[in-house]
């Protein structure tokens, strides 16, 4: 039997995809990660990159599944960190979302204005939500 290699999540952060990592390879569950030498050295890349992605075989997502679940339901115990402070995104439902700069409506018309008359790059961003499953940004 072909055993699949599939990416099982996409992190922005490569500290916390180590951290992941070491998890699984503590749990004797065989995982890579990919990209991660570019969204460490290039941090603008990441989304370009699509983020630093966790690599495991097909056959231990469930495995992966029950051990994370576990673990964080733990840490939310020890921490007493609320679930109702997650942010949810509006087109998938997914909780993989942060609060950063945009990257579709990423300069306001007047910032746009502004720089082409000073010949200077747009000096403010504008900032939201985003969803790294889908994509979907929000306010």
């Amino acid at each position: 039997m072909e055993d699949k290699i599939i990416v099982y999540r996409t992190y922005y952060n490569p500290i916390e995809a180590n951290i992941v990592k070491g998890r699984l390879e503590d749990s004797d569950i065989p995982c890579f990660l990919t990209d991660e030498n570019v969204a460490t050295i290039q941090p603008l890349y990441n989304q370009a990159i699509g983020g630093v992605k966790l690599n495991v075989f097909e056959r231990d997502v469930t495995r992966i599944n029950e051990l994370l679940a576990e673990e964080e339901n733990n840490i939310e115990v020890d921490n007493e960190i609320p679930t109702e402070d997650k942010v949810i995104c509006d087109s998938c439902g997914s909780d993989n979302v942060s609060y950063g700069q945009a990257t579709k409506n990423r300069f306001s018309w007047w910032v746009t204005i502004l720089s082409i008359i000073l010949f200077v790059y747009p000096f403010k961003a504008n900032n939201c939500y985003h969803c790294y499953n889908c994509g979907h940004e929000f306010k």
